[in-house]
């Protein structure tokens, strides 16, 4: 139905190209129906929003980003020959998510083990929770697209109902399809935004959640180095 309706589109006027279908509501009298157009035209924003989004967002939640190796490799080097000053230097220079947790977790140092644990908790909860409300953008984008296309789909059909109404039941297949195209171009668009922007949504939010948590424990094992270490000089 979809193919036929733009195939018949296509051939209102010489001016009626099969990309133009896509981009361009029109009238039964071949000119630029102006609403049907906006709505097809915001769509077609916001789907370049949500491609610049992920790929903000896929740079966001790289591995090497959220956990550098080179950053644990050397803690677990400091922990391990008690170097902590460097360990604690290092933390304060780096700007990732496993830096931020241990630099709240290092904070607590003073009031003994069990404290920097419950910082580290609370540090990992505040950071992840920070960096998945930009990935809520992607997801408000994957909801709201489609209730947009379902208005120019609603008001698509209202044009092609009033053609029937306006003729008195005897409306032609060029005055149906405008309307029609309307609402099945702006189905389309709102289709094309939502379901890239949803499965961005859930496999972005995946990722950060398997790094967030690969990189809590590997805090905590670097705490767990750093209380065998104490009890080790302590003895």
């Amino acid at each position: 139905m979809t193919l036929s309706v733009l195939m018949l589109s296509t051939t209102v006027g010489p001016s009626r190209s099969f990309a133009a279908t896509f981009f361009l509501s029109r009238n039964a009298d071949g000119g630029i129906e102006i609403i049907g157009t906006s709505v097809t035209w915001l769509l077609l924003c916001l789907s370049a929003v949500a491609l610049g989004l992920v790929l903000a967002m896929l740079m966001d939640t790289r591995r090497s980003d959220l956990i550098p190796e080179s950053l644990f490799g050397a803690l677990r080097e400091d922990f391990k020959s008690g170097n902590f000053k460097d360990a604690i230097r290092r933390v304060k220079e780096d700007r990732s998510f496993l830096a931020r947790i241990l630099r709240d977790s290092f904070s607590q140092a003073p009031s003994g083990h069990a404290a920097m644990r419950r910082a580290l908790e609370q540090a990992a909860d505040a950071a992840l929770t920070g960096r998945s409300r930009r990935l809520e953008v992607l997801n408000v984008l994957g909801q709201v697209s489609p209730m947009i296309g379902l208005f120019g789909t609603v008001y698509g059909m209202i044009l092609a109902f009033h053609a029937i109404v306006i003729s008195g039941g005897a409306a032609d297949a060029v005055e149906l399809a405008g309307g029609i195209g309307t609402a099945l171009t702006t189905t389309f668009w709102g289709l094309v935004v939502a379901i890239p922007s949803m499965a961005a949504y859930a496999i972005l939010r995946q990722r950060l959640d398997g790094h967030a948590t690969e990189a809590l424990l590997g805090a905590e094992q670097l705490l767990g180095r750093l209380q065998r270490g104490a009890r080790s000089s302590d003895s």
